[in-house]
């Protein structure tokens, strides 16, 4: 790809932001050296590794591998046998953690996860978790040993503390008693290895000892006294003894290392790459982009761009395409209206797909690969260009015409300006002419008449403009595609204070066919935004009438059900009351018939006629329906959440969803079916003891147990409680309600931050007895609940 190219479109900026967001020495490198490609399947490749990364950041967060150091030269050493450092064999054992944790961060939570790309990755990498707890047992800081890491090493330094406690005893007794007098301070002190006192110079005939050194004035003598000569040189044997073990224990480790050089080494390599293709990850989340699709038909669609350099909180985007129905774009408008940006996003889209980057722009964005990107983009602004200007862009554009073929994307800015205009012009129509005649895709800007022109008459050209409101006398950054621009001198002349008079000559001094282009142009910038305008109204009430149909059918399916269900438990109610009705009319004829062969008296044949009566009294009230009016009137506040109630105009029981609102309605959950309510309508139930005698049955074993499928509720409600307290309660609610033969419940956790409901449903995926689990639908309480069904 054209370097030259790359430093225009300002390709190295995206790649600065991308070092920043690798976090090893060598996946910064690998961001540093990426460029484009221009093989598909490369391409692909990458977008699907950066698409990956980007799922597994937005579900888990951000993978950290700066803990993977460069190990190269230390697999070296151990490959021909030699001893690593301590700083060494730390750095791998940092390595290998950090390889363990990666595979934990790529392992799927659970078998419905579908595997991606990345997968192959994580299962490469090695943790080697043996040979990190050998190291870390051995090992507990930079040049810091364990006692523990050899018995050897544990009994020099067992005799070494031994001997320093001798060599403090006997210093403390010399300091505090015959030698106190002859010190400059009562203290003990080391002088290369071995302890001394601080001998006053004038009495160094009076302590016996070797002088190891004096002080600056050479008023004070450190001296080693007699005493503890013979236990320092010990300590100072012991101190050989001990590196001479300790480098007896770097080998053992070294040597242990060193039949895991080729996994280390690839575990360091995974770990990079794997750095390397989250930091694209991570660059794609930061700036809100999307995968590009890409063709091979050089075809470039993209919706809602952004440039990436912009602060994305100003920039407007740009919708844009190119190489469908037209191959050359002519987008023309004033100055700072938006024509640069645009042709530099149109190009550096093009760079990072190609280097496998997702691009900060609408979903389906569609781009082509180019093998060569060519851009003529000059910093000049000014009408005073100079000669030398105009020579240095045709210099360029020359160079691109020798190298350019039908799979390269050409960009110019300013076309042929710096010149006389209407040679300039001329030149510009000829060049974008012949590379039209190749079908080579082209974007130019200008501000040329004769190139609109060109573009409104030439088959496979079109026009663009960038938008600029004449009455705030500032641009608008849209791009039109379908009309060339208006250059808005003279309203923009007019604003600034131009006299009228002069703007009156100017306008007279136009040819009638120049007057008459422009104010074409003006109209059909009009007609275009109105168009726009009443398309995004269109699109706009279509997406209302779909939701709107969605919702319909929704509620239509609710009512169905609900309808099936109440007319399914009606018959059954009705089945129920007939077959009480034919066993109580069975027992009525039975008794008559007793009554006519025994002599039974008048009085217990009237009982019997009265308790007949009652009972069909009772039936009979089963299937009328009155109007009921709750027990005592209530209050708004009496209403809590998860409070059970009955609906009396429906004679169905449920639980509070809602708090009241100033004119008393609420809504109810009653199973599936969600109602808002007034409060007027409602009694609250007050719910008995989770198990009473009646609930009580005997087991073959004679002891009382306790009917839970009569107390359990179908619904647990978990609001204002935190994960922990909420996952505690709903396993012993599960584990009550699978017992009791309870097809599904239904779980209340609220939709909130969504923490408690990710813990809710992150505790369902361990469940044996959990055959499936969903979201509630409409009507369910949506996102807000969790509808779980039992095996």
């Amino acid at each position: 790809m054209n370097k030259k190219t790359l430093t225009k479109l300002e390709y190295n900026k995206i790649m600065d932001l991308l070092v920043t967001q690798a976090s090893s020495e060598r996946g910064k490198l690998l961001c540093r050296r990426l460029v484009p490609m221009t093989e598909l399947a490369d391409i692909e490749t990458a977008q699907e590794q950066t698409a990956a990364a980007f799922t597994r950041i937005v579900k888990l967060g951000r993978l950290d591998c700066s803990d993977a150091k460069t190990v190269g030269e230390s697999m070296k050493r151990l490959e021909i046998g030699g001893i690593l450092g301590c700083n060494e064999l730390l750095r791998i054992s940092q390595l290998l953690k950090c390889a363990g944790r990666a595979k934990s961060y790529g392992r799927h939570d659970t078998v419905d996860e579908l595997a991606d790309c990345l997968d192959a990755y994580f299962d490469a990498l090695e943790p080697l978790t043996p040979l990190v707890n050998e190291i870390e047992r051995c090992i507990i800081g930079e040049d810091e040993f364990s006692d523990d890491a050899s018995s050897t090493l544990k009994n020099i330094r067992r005799s070494m503390n031994a001997i320093n406690g001798k060599v403090h005893a006997t210093l403390t007794n010399l300091v505090n008693g015959s030698l106190r007098t002859y010190l400059q301070d009562p203290i003990i002190t080391m002088r290369g290895d071995r302890y001394c006192v601080p001998v006053k110079s004038e009495y160094r005939s009076q302590v016996n000892g070797m002088i190891h050194d004096q002080s600056s004035t050479g008023s004070t003598l450190f001296i080693e006294p007699m005493a503890v000569v013979k236990l320092n040189n010990d300590l100072k044997e012991l101190y050989a003894r001990e590196q001479e073990e300790i480098q007896v224990i770097l080998a053992g480790l070294s040597e242990a290392a060193a039949e895991y050089v080729e996994l280390i080494r690839t575990d360091y390599r995974v770990l990079t790459e794997l750095d390397f293709i989250f930091a694209r990850g991570s660059l794609a989340l930061d700036m809100n982009a999307s995968k590009p699709v890409f063709n091979t038909e050089g075809r470039i669609s993209i919706r809602e761009g952004r440039h990436p350099l912009l602060d994305p909180r100003k920039v407007v985007p740009i919708t844009l395409s190119l190489g469908d129905t037209f191959s050359l774009l002519v987008v023309t408008g004033p100055n700072t209206g938006g024509k640069t940006v645009s042709l530099k996003t149109v190009g550096l889209f093009a760079l990072m797909g190609q280097a496998g980057l997702h691009i900060p722009a609408g979903d389906r964005s569609e781009l082509t690969i180019f093998h060569q990107i060519f851009a003529d983009i000059g910093d000049e602004q000014s009408i005073e260009q100079s000669l030398s200007t105009f020579s240095s862009h045709m210099t360029n554009i020359v160079s691109f015409l020798k190298e350019v073929d039908e799979k390269s994307l050409v960009l110019f800015d300013e076309l042929c300006s710096g010149t006389d205009p209407t040679e300039g012009a001329a030149m510009a129509i000829a060049i974008l002419s012949y590379l039209h005649s190749r079908d080579i895709r082209t974007m130019a800007t200008t501000h040329y008449s004769e190139l609109k022109a060109f573009a409104l008459t030439t088959p496979g050209v079109e026009n663009a403009c960038c938008e600029f409101n004449v009455e705030t006398l500032s641009p608008t950054y849209r791009l039109l595609i379908g009309i060339p621009g208006k250059s808005n001198a003279f309203a923009i002349s007019s604003k600034l204070g131009l006299p009228k008079h002069i703007i009156d000559d100017a306008k007279a001094r136009l040819t009638e066919q120049d007057a008459s282009f422009e104010d074409l142009i003006a109209d059909l910038e009009t007609s275009k935004r109105t168009i726009e305008k009443e398309r995004q109204e269109i699109a706009a009430y279509k997406r209302e009438a779909e939701t709107l149909k969605s919702q319909t059918l929704q509620k239509q399916e609710k009512l169905e059900e609900q309808k099936e269900r109440i007319l399914r438990e009606a018959n059954e109610k009705a089945n129920a009351i007939l077959r009480e009705a034919k066993e109580t009319a069975d027992e009525t004829m039975k008794n008559f018939r007793k009554f006519g062969r025994e002599n039974i008296s008048v009085a217990e044949m009237e009982r019997e006629r009265e308790k007949l009566r009652k009972k069909i009294k009772e039936t009979g009230s089963k299937v009328t329906l009155e109007a009921q009016k709750p027990a005592k009137a209530h209050k708004p506040e009496d209403f809590k959440l998860g409070e059970s109630v009955k609906v009396l105009s429906m004679n169905l029981t449920g639980t509070v969803s809602s708090r009241p609102d100033a004119r008393g309605n609420l809504f109810v959950q009653m199973g599936i079916l969600r109602s808002q309510v007034n409060i007027s309508d409602l009694e609250i139930i007050e719910e008995e003891p989770s198990y009473t005698a009646k609930n009580m049955r005997r087991t073959s074993k004679g002891k009382m147990q306790a009917s839970k499928s009569l107390s359990i509720s179908p619904e647990i409600n978990l609001l204002g409680k935190t994960v922990d307290e909420a996952v505690a309660e709903l396993d012993k609610y599960l584990d009550d309600a699978y017992i009791s033969h309870l097809e599904s419940v239904r779980v209340v956790h609220g939709k909130g931050t969504g923490a408690l409901r990710q813990g809710v449903h992150n505790y369902l995926k361990r469940q044996k007895h959990v055959k499936s689990f969903r979201l509630g639908e409409f009507g369910e309480g949506d996102a807000g609940v969790t509808i779980v069904t039992f095996k």
